[in-house]
């Protein structure tokens, strides 16, 4: 259950300063008939690729010991910090793609997914735990809890929030998270 909760919070974290919520947001308001279909595909692209790091944390956790493991999920956690403090350009809007509400959604999230911060999270999760899905699910549960709001306000209120400080917030939470967890993996705190 630890890795469920773990992974929801850190799932929230590393999407608010993601620019996933963003693009969610744009389609959202392209298919404004189908947001349900958005949320859908969403989901489905986040899972999909959450569940990947997992299988990544499951492959890699036997090669490691338990304080290798810590200092696995402490480095991903200091990553994860690092490109949240970075600034974010506009996602590309997928004018071009004519797949519909759900495979645009679905293609166009997925891939921006693919390798982010919050899938080698998920994996070093996955990692440290005996139930190492809970990790995928706590990830796209905390991941949806971001995203989901920015497709229901759309990209107008979701760009008038305060990103920046919310990236700032999230960076030094995930940071700060990372070296204490690195501390306790190698037994300094």
């Amino acid at each position: 259950m630890d890795a469920l909760m773990a992974g929801l919070v850190l799932g929230a974290l590393c999407v608010a300063g993601d620019r996933t919520p963003w693009l969610a947001a744009i389609l959202a308001d392209r298919y404004r008939a189908a947001r349900g279909l958005v949320i859908a595909a969403a989901a489905l692209a986040f899972l999909g690729n959450y569940m990947l790091g997992a299988l990544g944390g499951i492959l890699v956790a036997p090669l490691l010991s338990p304080e290798a493991r810590g200092l696995l999920l402490a480095l991903s956690l200091i990553l994860a910090g690092l490109g949240v403090s970075w600034r974010q350009k506009a996602p590309d809007r997928l004018t071009g793609w004519r797949l519909g509400p759900f495979g645009t959604s679905a293609l166009g999230l997925a891939i921006m997914i693919f390798g982010d911060r919050m899938q080698l999270v998920a994996a070093a999760l996955a990692a440290r735990t005996p139930l190492p899905w809970l990790a995928a699910a706590g990830a796209t549960l905390g991941a949806l809890a971001v995203v989901v709001p920015a497709i229901v306000i759309g990209e107008a209120r979701w760009m008038a929030l305060p990103r920046r400080l919310i990236c700032i917030a999230s960076a030094a939470i995930l940071t700060l998270s990372g070296v204490i967890i690195g501390l306790r993996s190698i037994a300094l705190i």
